[in-house]
């Protein structure tokens, strides 16, 4: 694993959550990946729980936006900071995700573990 790869990576994460296409987005996981959705809870463990995971979230988000700056690339392990915004579609709020992604890789392009922590801040501008 190197920058350019975990750049692609990133690009292709925040594509397939921007295009709400989960399918695409569980594709650039291993099928016995762990999803680290915060670091309060249990993992989710798979390829296919990945997918239903992210079905459920981006059915209720709407004008997606993400973006993210590389901090740190390791053989196996990509560091970056993102930045999400949506409209959260029942309440039309306007939401920002401010986060850090620690993502392990399988010796090649698809991640084996992603941990993940972030701050939801809720606007209306």
């Amino acid at each position: 694993m190197n920058l350019e790869i975990f750049r692609s990576w990133l690009d292709s994460y925040g594509r397939a959550w921007e295009n709400q296409d989960p399918r695409t987005f569980a594709e650039l996981f291993t099928d016995d990946a762990t999803y680290h959705a915060n670091p309060f809870s249990e993992p989710i463990r798979g390829r296919s729980a990945i997918c239903d995971y992210w079905s459920n979230v981006i059915g209720s988000q709407d004008q997606v936006q993400f973006s993210y700056e590389v901090l740190a690339v390791t053989p196996n392990i990509g560091i970056a900071q993102w930045w999400a915004s949506f409209v959260h579609i029942s309440s039309k709020t306007k939401v920002k995700l401010d986060g850090i992604f620690v993502v392990i890789f399988n010796g090649g392009k698809c991640c084996k573990v992603l941990k993940q922590w972030w701050h939801w801040l809720e606007y209306n501008s």
